[in-house]
C-alpha cells in the first residue's frame, strides 16, 4: 500500500499542476472610453483587456455594450489570441451617448467547449456629449476626401450642422 501511494502522489501532483486552478481572473480590464470620430462622424466604445493568465486556445470575448439610443445591446465577439497580451473591443458606432451618463459594458470570457471562465461587468461614462460630432462625415473614402455633401464647391459652410440624437 505504502509503495501504491509513494507512485500515486507524485503522479496526482504532476496531473494537478497542468490544470487550470480557479484563481485570479483570465483577463484584467485595463481601459475604457469612449472615441469620438469628428472627422467621420460616429462615437464607439473602447474596452482593453490584459491577458493576467492564459488561456486555452479558442477562447473568445463576448461583450454586450448599452446602446445610448435604447434598444437591445449592441453585441460584439473576438477570438483571444493566446501569444497577443492585449484584448481591444471596439463597439458598433453609436448615437445619443450624453456627458456625465454611466452606460453598461457586460463581457464574458468564454472557453472552446463554451463554458465560462469570467464574467466582468462595468459602465463607460463619457466626457463629452454627442453633440461635438458633426451631423454627417466631413471626409469620405479611402483617401480622406472632402464629403461634398458638407463641402459644397470645395469649400466649408460657415457653419457645421451637429449630430442630434433622433430619440
Amino acid at each position: 500500500m505504502r509503495k501504491l501511494l509513494s507512485v500515486l502522489l507524485p503522479l496526482a501532483l504532476l496531473l494537478s499542476a497542468c490544470q487550470r486552478e480557479a484563481g485570479p481572473d483570465p483577463l484584467k480590464l485595463t481601459g475604457k472610453r469612449f472615441v469620438f470620430n469628428y472627422r467621420l462622424a460616429y462615437a464607439t466604445y473602447l474596452v482593453t483587456l490584459e491577458q493576467a493568465e492564459p488561456l486555452p486556445e479558442g477562447s473568445v470575448v463576448k461583450a454586450a455594450f448599452e446602446d445610448p439610443a435604447g434598444g437591445a445591446p449592441l453585441t460584439l465577439e473576438r477570438k483571444i489570441f493566446p501569444a497577443l497580451p492585449r484584448v481591444v473591443l471596439e463597439s458598433p458606432d453609436v448615437t445619443c451617448v450624453k456627458k456625465g451618463r454611466p452606460y453598461k459594458v457586460e463581457i464574458a470570457v468564454v472557453g472552446p467547449d463554451g463554458s465560462r471562465l469570467q464574467s466582468l461587468e462595468t459602465e463607460v461614462t463619457s466626457s463629452l456629449d454627442q453633440s461635438v460630432l458633426p451631423e454627417k462625415a466631413l471626409v469620405v473614402g479611402p483617401g480622406y476626401e472632402k464629403n461634398p455633401e458638407v463641402f459644397k464647391d470645395g469649400k466649408a459652410p460657415a457653419r457645421f450642422e451637429t449630430a442630434k440624437c433622433p430619440a
